[in-house]
C-alpha cells in the first residue's frame, strides 16, 4: 500500500480545523451563512499556512450536497472528491505551468459551461502571480463579470506582483504565519494519533523549525519519526535538520568573547569537519547570539530562547562577557557573512572573517566611553589655555593743530621707549605661538584614546 505523508493525511477538512487562520475562517463562514459569497477571492501568505486547504474547504462548503453551508458534511461524493483534489467541477490549476494567454483563454471559454454535477464551477489558481501580463489582461473581463455559476479562488506568496486591476476585482485575505505554540499543539495531536511518544522539547524544536509554516513542521515531524525509529527526540530532530550541539556552537562565541581568535577558528573548523554546512552553522551562530541578547536584556528565565540552545546558566555566563552593543555588532557580522556566502564558491573565509571581527571586539572600547573621554580632554585643554581676548578698539586720534607748532613743543614730548619697562610683564592677549600649539598637539596625541580614534578614522588632530 502506498504511504501517504502526514501533511496530506492530516490536512484540515473544516473551517474549525484550520489552525492560526481564525479571522479568515470566521469571515468566510459568515459570508456563506449570510449569502454574501464573492465571485473572486485572493489568498495571500507564505508557504504552508493553509491557503490551498482553505480554498478546498470553501469549495466543499459551496458545493456540498447539503450546502451552501458553513459546515460541509465531508461524507458526500463531492466533499470527498474536493478534499482529494480531483473533483471535475473544482479545477486546481498551477499558475507556474499554465501561465500563457492560451491557457487563460481556455479557462475563459470553459467558464460559460455549467458544472457537471455541483452547484458552482470553481477555478483555483495556485501561485497566480506567475501568470504573464497578457494572461492577466485576457482574464480581466471574465474576472470582473463571471457567469453566476463560476467562482475564482487565487493564492499567491507574492501579492505585490499582481496587477492592480486584478487586485481590485478580488476580495483579499492575508494569511499570517502560524504561532509556534499552535503548531506544537497540532504536532502533539498528530503524534497521539500516530501512537508516537514525543518529547516536549523535540516537538517545540520542530515547531520552531517550521517558522510559521504548518506544512513544513509536519513534514519535518514525518522525517523525525522515521529517523528516531518511531520516537520523536531532540537528538533525532538535531540529526534531521543537521544542527550542531548548542554547547559547541556557544563555545565558538565564548572564545570570541574572550578574544581568543585561534580558539574560535579551531572550534569552528571542528564543527565543519563534523559535516555541518557553513550556512547552517552561521544560522546557528546567529541564533546563539540572539539568545545571548535575550538573556542580556530579558534575563535567563525568558521563554524566548531556542530549543537547540545550551543550558541557561551557560548562556548567562557567556552573556556576562559581552555588552549589548557588542552583541548587536556580532549579529551584524554574522548576518553579513550569511548574505555573502551565497555569491561565492567557498564561503569559509567569509565566515571566518566574521569570527575574527567578533573576537576583536574585546580590543575595542565602547563608543560612548571614547566620546566621553574626548570631551573631558577637550574641556581640560580649554581650561589650560585661555581664549584669546578680542582686540581693543584703537583710541581716537587727537585733533590736528591748525596753527604752527610752538617753539618748545618738541622739548615737551616724552621720550620714545622701544619696549615695556623692566619691572612690567606684557599681558598675553594674542593667539598662542606656533611652538605652544605644537606642544598642545603633542599633549593631545599622547592620550591613548585620541591615538586610537586617529588610527580608526585615519585622520589627524588639527585642533586640540
Amino acid at each position: 500500500m502506498t504511504y501517504t505523508v502526514l501533511a496530506r493525511r492530516y490536512r484540515s477538512k473544516t473551517f474549525e480545523e484550520v489552525i492560526g487562520q481564525e479571522p479568515v475562517a470566521r469571515t468566510l463562514r459568515s459570508a456563506i451563512a449570510h449569502d454574501r459569497v464573492a465571485h473572486a477571492y485572493l489568498f495571500c501568505g507564505t508557504r504552508g499556512v493553509g491557503k490551498t486547504t482553505m480554498a478546498r474547504i470553501l469549495a466543499r462548503a459551496l458545493n456540498c450536497e447539503k450546502g451552501p453551508t458553513a459546515e460541509p458534511c465531508g461524507k458526500c461524493d463531492i466533499c470527498e472528491a474536493i478534499h482529494r483534489g480531483d473533483d471535475m467541477d473544482v479545477l486546481e490549476i498551477d499558475g507556474a505551468s499554465n501561465n500563457s494567454v492560451e491557457d487563460v483563454r481556455q479557462i475563459r471559454d470553459n467558464a460559460h459551461y455549467r458544472p457537471a454535477r455541483a452547484r458552482f464551477k470553481i477555478y483555483y489558481i495556485d501561485e497566480v502571480h506567475m501568470l504573464s501580463a497578457s494572461a492577466f489582461n485576457a482574464l480581466l473581463k471574465t474576472l470582473e463579470e463571471p457567469p453566476e455559476h463560476v467562482k475564482f479562488i487565487f493564492s499567491t506568496t507574492e501579492p505585490e506582483r499582481l496587477p492592480p486591476t486584478v487586485l481590485s476585482r478580488c476580495q483579499r485575505f492575508d494569511f499570517r504565519a502560524v504561532p509556534t505554540d499552535l503548531i506544537a499543539g497540532h504536532l502533539t495531536m498528530i503524534c497521539k494519533k500516530e501512537k508516537v511518544k514525543p518529547q516536549a522539547e523535540a516537538v517545540l524544536a520542530i515547531a520552531r523549525e517550521g517558522r510559521g509554516s504548518v506544512r513544513d513542521a509536519i513534514t519535518l515531524l514525518d522525517q523525525v519519526i522515521a529517523v528516531g525509529d518511531g520516537e520523536v527526540t531532540l537528538e533525532a530532530v538535531r540529526e534531521t535538520v543537521g544542527a550542531a550541539p548548542g554547547e559547541e556552537v556557544l563555545a565558538v562565541i565564548g572564545a570570541c568573547a574572550d578574544g581568543d581568535t585561534g580558539g574560535a577558528l579551531g572550534r569552528f573548523g571542528d564543527l565543519l569537519a563534523g559535516g555541518i554546512a557553513i550556512r547552517s552553522l552561521l544560522e546557528q551562530l546567529m541564533r546563539q547570539v540572539r539568545d545571548l541578547l535575550v538573556v542580556k536584556t530579558c534575563g535567563s528565565e525568558a521563554e524566548l530562547l531556542d530549543a537547540f540552545g545550551p543550558d541557561r546558566e551557560r548562556l548567562a555566563e557567556v552573556a556576562g562577557k559581552l555588552s549589548v552593543p557588542a552583541l548587536v555588532a556580532c549579529l551584524g557580522y554574522l548576518g553579513e557573512a550569511r548574505t555573502r556566502d551565497r555569491w561565492v564558491v567557498d564561503a569559509r573565509p567569509i565566515a571566518e572573517l566574521a569570527l575574527v571581527r567578533m573576537a576583536s571586539l574585546s580590543e575595542m572600547e565602547p563608543l560612548p566611553e571614547v566620546v566621553a573621554r574626548l570631551e573631558s580632554l577637550e574641556a581640560a585643554l580649554a581650561g589650560a589655555v585661555p581664549a584669546p581676548a578680542p582686540p581693543a578698539a584703537p583710541a581716537p586720534a587727537p585733533p590736528a593743530p591748525t596753527g604752527p607748532p610752538a617753539p618748545d613743543e618738541k622739548k615737551k614730548r616724552p621720550p620714545v621707549v622701544d619696549g615695556p619697562p623692566d619691572d612690567e610683564t606684557p599681558p598675553e592677549t594674542g593667539p598662542p605661538s606656533p611652538a605652544d600649539r605644537r606642544r598642545q598637539l603633542d599633549d593631545a596625541m599622547n592620550d591613548p584614546v585620541v591615538r586610537k580614534a586617529v588610527d580608526i578614522f585615519e585622520g589627524r588632530v588639527i585642533e586640540p
